[in-house]
C-alpha cells in the first residue's frame, strides 16, 4: 500500500493489456487520472497541479499512442528527472502474444500499430519490442493474460489501496417521481403504494425527516412487511455488486414527491446498509426541499 502524500501513478504497457481498467480503478482510489497527455501540456500540467493543495494522487496512462510524450516520459524516468515533489510509482501491465490477439479478435478491435500495414501479432510483438526500455524502469509488472477485468481490479485495489472493499460505496437516493428518476440508478424502488403523509394535513408541510411522518410511514404493516423484504434482497444483492468489480451501487427509492415515503425509508435504508455491511453508506434527499 503506497502512501498518501504526492503520488505519481504511471501507467503502462501493451495495448490491450488492462491500462483502461486499471486507470479507473486509480480514479476510484482517489487518483486525478489523464490518459494520453500531450507532450507539450506536460510541465503546464504540473505547474497547475503544484498549485493547488487538494490534489496530491495523480495516475497518468502512457503509451506508444502519446507519441514524444512517450519518450519524454521514458527519458525522464531514466534519468530520474521527474518532478521530485511527487513521488513515483511505474506499472507495467503485460500478457502473452496469444492472451492479447485473442482479446483483439473478441473486441474486433484493431492495434494501435496495426496502421502501420502490421498483422495484429506482428504490430504486438513490434510493441513489446518498443516498450522494453520503460518496462525495464517499471516498479511494478503484472501479466494480466489470465485475469478478468474484475481481478485486475481486485489486485490493484489490494496492492495499492490496502483494501478492495474501501473502492465500492453505496449511495442512497431518495426522489419523487414527478420530477424524474435519478439517471445514475442502480436500483429503483418505487413506494408510491404505501400510504401518503400528504393527504394528513398536518403532516403535508413536513418532510420525511420529520418523527410524525416517520413514524406515520413506518408504523403501517404494509411498510414494515416491504422494508422486511426490500432489505433481505439488498443484503442478497449488495455483495454481488461489489464481487462484480462495481466501484459503487446507487440505490434510488422514490414516492410521488421525494418529500415523506421515499426520504423515511432511505433514511432507514440506509442505516441498515451501514449496520449490515462495512461499506462508506451516503445519503442523498434529491427532492425534499422542492415546493409542494
Amino acid at each position: 500500500m503506497l502512501p498518501d502524500h504526492n503520488q505519481l501513478m504511471i501507467i503502462t504497457g501493451m495495448s490491450g493489456a488492462g491500462k483502461t481498467i486499471a486507470m479507473q480503478s486509480f480514479e476510484d482510489m482517489g487518483y486525478f487520472c489523464v490518459d494520453n497527455m500531450p507532450p507539450s501540456l506536460m510541465s503546464k500540467f504540473f505547474e497547475l497541479i503544484n498549485r493547488s493543495s487538494d490534489i496530491n494522487k495523480i495516475c497518468l496512462v502512457v503509451d506508444l499512442r502519446s507519441g514524444h510524450f512517450f519518450d519524454h516520459v521514458t527519458d525522464a524516468l531514466a534519468q530520474n528527472t521527474i518532478d521530485s515533489r511527487w513521488e513515483t510509482h511505474v506499472v507495467f501491465l503485460e500478457a502473452s502474444d496469444a492472451a492479447l490477439v485473442r482479446r483483439y479478435k473478441e473486441t474486433r478491435r484493431t492495434h494501435p500499430l496495426s496502421s502501420d500495414g502490421l498483422s495484429t501479432l506482428d504490430a504486438i510483438q513490434d510493441e513489446r519490442r518498443r516498450l522494453q526500455p520503460i518496462r525495464a524502469l517499471s516498479d511494478e509488472i503484472i501479466d494480466t493474460g489470465n485475469l478478468r477485468p474484475r481481478e485486475l481490479r481486485e489486485l490493484l485495489m489490494h496492492q495499492f489501496n490496502g483494501d478492495s472493499a474501501k473502492g465500492f460505496t453505496i449511495e442512497t437516493i431518495s426522489f419523487g417521481f414527478k420530477h424524474g428518476i435519478p439517471i445514475d440508478s442502480d436500483i429503483v424502488m418505487d413506494v408510491r403504494f404505501l400510504p401518503n403523509p400528504h393527504y394528513v394535513t398536518e403532516l403535508r408541510p413536513k418532510t420525511g425527516l420529520d418523527q410524525e411522518v416517520s413514524d406515520y410511514v413506518t408504523d403501517k404493516e404494509e411498510t414494515q412487511q416491504f422494508m422486511a423484504k426490500f432489505l433481505d434482497m439488498l443484503d442478497y444483492t449488495v455483495p454481488m455488486y461489489e464481487a462484480e468489480g462495481k466501484s459503487s451501487l446507487t440505490i434510488a427509492i422514490g414516492c410521488t414527491g421525494g418529500r415523506h415515503r421515499s426520504v423515511t425509508l432511505t433514511e432507514r435504508t440506509a442505516q441498515h446498509l451501514s449496520d449490515t455491511f462495512d461499506y462508506p453508506v451516503h445519503v442523498k434527499h434529491r427532492d425534499i426541499n422542492r415546493a409542494l
